[in-house]
């Protein structure tokens, strides 16, 4: 239950952002659910393996290049879907931070509505 909850909510941000960031399309809100299903199956799939290989230039960059690794991530989900559709590297990489912080508080009011 907890993992359908957050993937709607994933994808009602990413609604959200596709409505406001220029460079970012979404067709409708089945295409809206179906890139959230993707990113979570790409981040937990093929993030891990990236992560693994790429833990020099992590360590060189301080972390920073998890950045472009989430924005790899965006655009490997663009080629994947046809109904999203992001314009290029920098437009997925502002999309993949905006993404982030709207997900950590959306799943941090989840969390603070089961403690009461």
């Amino acid at each position: 239950m907890n993992l359908l909850i957050r993937l709607l909510i994933t994808a009602g941000i990413v609604m959200l952002l596709a409505h406001f960031l220029p460079g970012v399309a979404v067709s409708g809100l089945a295409a809206a659910i179906i890139v959230a299903i993707v990113l979570a199956l790409l981040n937990a799939i093929v993030k891990p393996i990236l992560v693994i290989l790429t833990i020099p230039i992590t360590i060189l960059t301080l972390g920073l290049f998890l950045f472009v690794i989430n924005a790899c991530i965006i655009l490997l989900a663009d080629k994947f879907i046809d109904g999203f559709g992001v314009d290029g590297f920098w437009t997925a990489l502002l999309f993949s931070i905006l993404l982030s912080i709207s997900q950590s508080i959306a799943y941090s009011f989840l969390k603070e509505g089961k403690k009461n």
